[in-house]
Formats: structure tokens, C-alpha cells, sequence
């Protein structure tokens, strides 16, 4: 059996018991596999995870949950007797596939390190027990490793990431004066949602400019969680906090385009695009009141492929008239579509014609063999968190994508419906007749998804961004008028002692 990357070392406090049932082939705990950035002390994350496939006497992968009443066990405890840290480690997550997902946050470092063991049973699965050798840093500790490209190979992150070298091609030199002279006359009016940023000597320092920059909490958050992990290069930049992209200029006009950074990007904008606010934010929050997350949701994914409602399925504000549609074509075929408004802000005199929904969980969507993704005032920020699911995603095409959109392919990671609607009651009834067919799509999206959207590779993409953003500066950053310092949260109850070489000032 080849063993999956990661399988190195992990944490954790507490007993955790994880109910599966009996599988036709009895699970064996040597030969079933761990694996995960969570096993790796240097992977610093507000939410360490990793990975268990189990595996049959045999030595054939599980691919379903098996019945019957059977115990994993994870105990997780410090290396040392005197070291008491706080660790929450929710139930691990079946993903209904012979594969569990296991978190755990912790809130304190630990500096001996720490044991895991893995249990099936009184048997220890795969390399268990673990052993992480200290020192093990928590979320809040600011202890940056001071070689980006360690961490980087700490973290596995990908050599390019085919989104970032497009969005760059259009921007050779950064010319940081034109940006301080065009960006606040061009977007920083009244009703901006620009956030001006430098980062010096990994110093988080900004200026708002606009009415509606509320949402730099969320920008805050991750540079901040950033700095404290990684020595960040020297930059100033400046990111939209509005739905829309911001530039579009063409590369051969004069001026040329300027390279703003976004959420959203579309076919006509040339913004730079990062992972949107939403995931990034329950990235940052998971286990901390955030119930939607990138791995949450992998483990509530509902019935078996079988044993789900043969429909498709939507629930969503008025944000674009197409969902209005949707709620029409849903009147007229029941049978195939149920959809439904939840909220009315755009269209309210529509509420009365097409009625109002109940909100309803997102977990509880899965119910649903196949989920419609409708642009909202630009790309669905659902999509991600539909992709994990195990239902066949049926995706308006669209002129807006988020920053992994570029790996995926239609027909083989989701089915493409037109921009009116104009075939979902086809294609509906296409994945009806073709039932393998969907599933194998399904999966396959599924799959795609767990690997794109892992935590880790989320800040990764970030440090590309900032990182090829830095190599294209044609002069040096700078802390401009206006600009106030974002300080770290302060962490007065939990132990951090920062064992890193701290680079000194003149090096930095």
C-alpha cells in the first residue's frame, strides 16, 4: 500500500471517539493510513487537521462507512508531565468515504511537544504514536520563521499556482508613485472600499479610503495571522473590500491598468485576486463559533449519494434576477427543482409573486443530489463549500471566479448551465438518467475541492501574492500619512515563548 504524504507527526488532548461500523472486511489498524499537515509541529494553523484512511486485512482502501459499532481512539497529551495545555479537539469527521477528518485547535504552545496516539481499538493505527518535538506554537504566537521559503516547503505549497502567474502577466513593474497618485482619486471617493496597506520590517500598517471599509477586519485578520508565522516581504498595496472588481483597464492602454487587489475577479477586470473574505475569515475562525468551514463541512454532507433527494436544490437572497428564475422554473417543476428566495433586498416587490423561504441550515442543503450555484451580486461564495459536499454541483456559467476556479473543469467537476437558465431543467434531467455519470462528476468536484481548499493551501496562496506582488515594486514601501499601525491581538492568557532566531534589526 503506498503511503500519502504528510505522514509525519500530530497533537492533541482528550479521548475522542469516532463511531463507524464494521466494514465487510474488518478494518486493520496497522495497515490503515494517517496523514496531514496537522502532523507536522512546524505547521502552524488556527486549526491544525489530518487525515485517516482505513483500510481492510487485505489492504484495500474503505470507501464507504462501514456498520456496526466500532472505536478510534485519539489521545493526544504534552511529552512532558509538566506542561498542561489547553487543546479542543472536537468528534472526528466521517467524510462517509473510509476516510475521517480529525482538528484540533490549539491554545497554548507547548515547548517539549507533544504525543498522539492513534487507536483502533487496543491496536495503534499506521505509525502511531506520533510524536511531535517541540517547540509546538499556537495560533497567536508571533514567532515568524524568518526563511519564507522554509516555510513555504514546510507547508507544501505549490511550486506556481496558475492564477496568481495570470493575474501578475499584466503587471511586470509596479509603479508604487502612480498607484499613490491614480488609486484615491479613481476609488478611494465617498463610497470607496479601498484599504491602503504596507507592510514594514512584517508591521501591518493601513489607511482606509472610502465609506465602506468595514470589512478590513477580515484583510486585518489574515495578514496579521500571516506575520506571525512568516517574515512577510516589504510591500504597499491596496485591496478592495467591494464585491465588484475594480480595474478595467486594458494592458495596452495609457495608463495602463493598475494592480488592485480583490476578492472577485471577472473576464473584463485585471485585479488581483486573493481567496475571498469568506473563506478566509472561517479559515481563521473554525471551532471558534464559525459552523461553516472548509472542514466542517466535509464531515456533514448528508445521506449517502442513494439515499438523497432526487432534485436540485437552492436556497439564497435576490441578489441577482437569475435566482428569481430559479424560484419561477421551481414553481412550474417541482419534481425536478426546489428553490426558494430567503431574504429580499433587490426585488422586494417579487416577495409577494414568488413567496419567501425558510432558511435553512447548510448542512442540511446535502439532502439534495444536486445543488444549482447562481451568481449573487458577483461569483457565489457558496461554491466553495458546495464543491466539498458529495452532491452534483450545477454552476452558472459566469464572467466573475474566485482564485481556484482556474483548476476546474465542466463535465468533469461540475455541470455548466447558461448564464439565463436557459438548459437547467435539461441538464436536471440529464444527471436523473445519468446517475453514475453525476456521481463520478460529483466525486471527482468533491476531491478537486478537498485538495485546492486545505487550510494550509489558502496561506500559501496569500504568501504568493504578496511574495510576486514585493518581487514587482520599482520602489521602496513606505509608512504614508494617515497610516496607523494594526497591532497583534493580545494573547495575555495563554504561554508563547518564541524559540525561532529573531532576525535582527539591521538584517530586517
Amino acid at each position: 500500500m503506498r503511503r500519502l504524504p504528510w505522514a509525519l507527526l500530530l497533537p492533541l488532548q482528550l479521548v475522542l471517539l469516532v463511531v463507524t461500523r464494521a466494514p465487510e472486511a474488518p478494518v486493520s489498524a496497522p495497515r490503515s493510513l494517517v496523514w496531514g499537515p496537522g502532523l507536522q509541529a512546524g505547521v502552524v494553523l488556527p486549526v491544525r487537521y489530518f487525515y485517516l484512511q482505513a483500510v481492510s486485512s487485505e489492504g484495500q482502501n474503505l470507501t464507504r462507512s462501514p456498520p456496526g459499532q466500532t472505536l478510534f481512539k485519539v489521545v493526544v497529551k504534552s511529552l512532558s508531565p509538566k506542561e498542561l495545555v489547553r487543546i479542543h479537539v472536537p468528534k472526528p469527521l466521517d467524510r462517509n468515504d473510509g476516510t475521517f477528518l480529525i482538528r484540533y485547535r490549539m491554545y497554548e504552545t507547548v515547548i517539549e511537544g507533544l504525543k498522539i496516539d492513534i487507536l483502533y481499538g487496543d491496536e495503534h493505527v499506521a505509525q502511531s504514536p506520533y510524536i511531535l518535538k517541540g517547540p509546538v506554537y499556537h495560533e497567536y504566537c508571533d514567532c515568524p520563521e524568518e526563511n519564507p521559503q522554509t516555510w513555504q516547503k514546510t507547508l507544501s505549497c505549490p511550486t506556481e499556482e496558475p492564477q496568481i502567474a495570470k493575474d501578475f502577466a499584466s503587471f511586470p513593474s509596479i509603479n508604487l508613485q502612480q498607484m499613490l497618485t491614480e488609486v484615491p482619486k479613481r476609488f478611494g471617493d465617498e463610497r470607496g472600499a479601498i484599504v491602503h496597506y504596507t507592510i514594514l520590517k512584517n508591521h501591518i500598517y493601513r489607511r482606509s479610503l472610502g465609506k465602506y471599509t468595514d470589512f478590513k477586519m477580515f484583510s486585518d485578520e489574515i495578514l496579521l495571522s500571516l506575520a506571525r508565522k512568516v517574515l512577510l516581504p516589504d510591500l504597499e498595496f491596496y485591496i478592495n473590500l467591494g464585491d465588484w472588481p475594480l480595474e478595467h483597464r486594458k494592458v495596452n492602454e495609457t495608463p495602463g491598468p493598475l494592480p488592485i487587489i480583490s476578492w472577485c475577479g471577472s473576464l473584463d477586470s485585471r485585479d488581483v485576486i486573493l481567496p475571498t473574505y469568506d473563506v478566509t475569515h472561517s479559515t481563521l475562525e473554525a471551532m471558534r463559533g464559525v459552523t461553516n468551514d472548509l472542514l466542517s463541512i466535509q464531515g456533514n454532507t448528508g445521506p449517502s449519494w442513494i439515499n438523497k433527494t432526487e432534485k436540485a436544490f437552492f436556497r439564497g437572497r435576490d441578489s441577482r434576477e437569475e435566482r428569481l428564475q430559479l424560484v419561477q422554473l421551481s414553481k412550474e417543476n417541482p419534481q425536478l427543482l426546489d428553490a426558494g428566495i430567503t431574504g429580499y433586498f433587490f426585488f422586494q416587490e417579487k416577495e409577494k409573486e414568488l413567496g419567501k423561504a425558510k432558511l435553512i441550515g447548510f448542512f442540511d442543503f446535502f439532502q439534495y443530489k444536486y445543488q444549482v450555484n447562481v451568481d449573487g451580486t458577483v461569483a457565489a461564495y457558496r461554491y466553495p463549500y458546495l464543491m466539498l459536499g458529495d452532491s452534483l454541483v450545477l454552476k452558472q456559467d459566469s464572467p466573475y471566479y474566485e482564485h481556484f476556479y482556474m483548476a476546474l473543469m465542466p463535465w468533469k467537476h461540475y455541470v455548466p448551465i447558461k448564464r439565463n437558465l436557459g438548459d437547467l431543467l435539461e441538464k436536471i434531467k440529464w444527471a436523473k438518467e445519468n446517475d453514475e455519470e453525476a456521481k463520478r462528476i460529483a466525486k471527482e468536484g468533491q476531491l478537486t475541492a478537498r485538495d485546492l481548499l486545505q487550510p494550509h493551501r489558502l496561506y500559501c496562496y496569500y504568501y504568493g501574492v504578496l511574495q510576486k506582488y514585493a518581487e514587482r515594486q520599482s520602489s521602496k514601501p513606505e509608512i504614508r500619512e494617515g497610516m496607523e499601525l494594526v497591532p497583534q491581538p493580545d494573547d495575555n492568557t495563554s504561554f508563547c515563548q518564541c524559540h525561532r532566531k529573531r532576525p535582527s534589526r539591521e538584517e530586517l
